[in-house]
């Protein structure tokens, strides 16, 4: 899995840009409001999410733990994909996103792009109790394993990508939470866990 990625911006485009580190081009899918930030030829430090279909692998990039956090977050909601989940860091402050969640408040979030009333009912839904671990400063709590950086998280990512839903494999990866180090070795780890849960069903 990538972690992040450290290099200069060689490319900039409309919702993408080229990484170039150890002569290494890397495309990376991010939001305008990271776009905004970023200047042609500077060096970053840039967050990743690898998403893997079976037709193609989109790396998404983020330039704070913030809005790294909050994607994870919303890609935990059903329905809710990457590129939805894109356009929402794109167009919402994250702590007017915050609050519209927390006050249960669908009507607002039904104005940012991709988002009708359904899809805002279940952000309202699956994302009210979770909101609660985020601190006033927008850093969130490690109350669960894909809800932040490291290998827990890498290995949460890995195994959405692999078709399990969070129900299955949050207490999972809590079990082995320290066990392994590597992303690598936790996610073998937690694949056996996971079947053997499955065919004792």
């Amino acid at each position: 899995m990538i972690g992040y990625i450290r290099g200069s911006v060689t490319e900039i485009f409309r919702d993408f840009c080229f990484i170039e580190t150890a002569g290494i081009g890397y495309k990376v899918y991010i939001s305008d409001r990271d776009r905004q930030d970023l200047q042609q030829g500077h060096e970053y430090r840039i967050l990743t999410y690898l998403a893997v279909r079976e037709d193609a692998m989109t790396l998404y990039g983020f330039l704070s733990e913030e809005a790294y956090d909050l994607f994870i977050l919303l890609i935990s909601v059903s329905k809710i994909g990457p590129r939805v989940a894109m356009g929402i860091l794109s167009a919402a402050d994250p702590t007017v996103f915050r609050a519209a969640v927390r006050n249960k408040d669908a009507s607002a979030l039904t104005k940012l792009p991709g988002i009708g009333k359904k899809t805002a009912e279940r952000l309202v839904l699956e994302l009210a109790d979770k909101m609660g671990a985020m601190e006033d400063d927008g850093q969130i709590t490690a109350a669960a394993p894909e809800e932040g950086t490291g290998p827990s998280a890498e290995a949460a990512a890995a195994l959405r990508a692999l078709g399990y839903e969070p129900a299955e494999f949050l207490p999972v990866l809590r079990k082995l939470s320290g066990a392994a180090e590597e992303p690598a070795v936790l996610i073998r780890s937690a694949l056996r866990e996971l079947g053997r849960k499955r065919s004792q069903l």
